[in-house]
């Protein structure tokens, strides 16, 4: 490992200039800077984690957290996206991220005290509803941002989940079909309930009427729940010409199951998705879906949160992120 000693022997400086340079003081000539800058470089110096904390006095490390009851974590794709795009921005300003863990030792832990016994700068958190966890973390004066909820006493981020479900549905009504079902996400999810007030207000708005049996749980946003949902939907009296799926892995687990009954994709089904993942523009056929714009999510949360840090200050701002239909090939017009 390469110390500040090997720079200062490499160079012929003292560890004193040495380690002014590398704090970046001004007392030192800009000949000697680049000399010391350059041994740096060419022997892969990197300063210490500890060394970096007691000048800034930060440990320049951001905590993440999944607050969500399917338990998926960075497996959901577009959670993966989100912090993906959250960590090349904040990696650009010199951040790392933690990824939380309930234990400390051998010891069960809140998230908080996880993030407090680690010394972060912040927090982002990923949450589908409202939990006493997350309440904590609200309540405390580490900085903060929720990405996917809409909640009161800290910032958020979130996709504009009820147009999202206006987009869907006035985009198959725009195609002559009016028995329009919905798979729905897990009504204690904020975004499952938005998607689905969508979709009501939505058909209401163009008076079509909704049979109770064409609102179908689909759980946790999960291949297994929609391929269920979608088997439900295909027992009714009346089969849909056409289902809104609240999320893109519902949505190809509707699919499956549309095929297992013999029946195709368009021509007797139309599907709309919601999320735009990547495998949405491979399943077959292509799955038209509403896009979260992932990008703009991750990006937005990261601004949030080290604004707070710089100002050493807790804000509350809540920013609607827009979404946006993408046709494909998995619906048709209805003759």
């Amino acid at each position: 490992m390469i110390t500040i000693y090997d720079i200062a022997k490499k160079t012929g400086f003292s560890i004193s200039t040495v380690s002014k340079v590398l704090n970046k003081r001004n007392d030192v000539s800009e000949k000697t800077k680049k000399i010391i800058n350059e041994a740096v470089t060419e022997l892969g110096y990197l300063p210490s984690s500890n060394a970096r904390s007691l000048s800034t006095k930060k440990s320049w490390t951001i905590g993440v957290v999944f607050v969500e009851d399917a338990g998926n974590g960075l497996e959901h794709p577009f959670f993966n996206a989100v912090i993906e795009n959250f960590k090349k921005t904040v990696e650009i300003e010199g951040y790392d991220l933690l990824f939380a863990s309930r234990k400390i030792g051998k010891e069960k832990r809140s998230y908080l005290d996880h993030f407090m016994y680690r010394g972060v700068d912040g927090v982002v958190v990923v949450c589908s509803s409202h939990t006493p966890e997350l309440q904590r973390l609200i309540n405390s004066d580490i900085p903060s941002v929720v990405i996917d909820l809409d909640t009161r006493g800290v910032s958020v981020v979130y996709s504009d989940n009820f147009h999202g479900a206006e987009l869907a549905v006035d985009h198959l009504i725009s195609l002559g079909h009016e028995k329009i079902a919905h798979i729905s996400g897990h009504k204690k999810l904020y975004v499952g309930e938005e998607r689905l007030q969508g979709y009501k207000q939505t058909m209401k708005k163009h008076d079509l009427f909704i049979p109770d049996e064409y609102i179908v749980d689909g759980g946790y946003f999960t291949y297994e729940g929609g391929k269920a949902a979608m088997e439900r939907l295909l027992a009714a009296k009346d089969t849909p010409t056409a289902v809104f799926v609240a999320g893109d892995l519902m949505a190809i687990g509707a699919m499956a199951a549309i095929y297992d009954a013999g029946l195709t994709i368009p021509d007797d089904i139309s599907i709309v998705g919601f999320d735009d993942i990547q495998i949405a523009e491979y399943v077959h056929p292509a799955l038209t879906t509403i896009r979260q714009d992932t990008k703009l999510i991750g990006k937005t949360a990261a601004t949030l949160i080290m604004d707070q840090m710089a100002n050493k200050k807790k804000a509350h701002m809540s920013v609607k992120i827009p979404v946006s239909l993408v046709t494909r090939r998995s619906c048709r017009e209805r003759k």
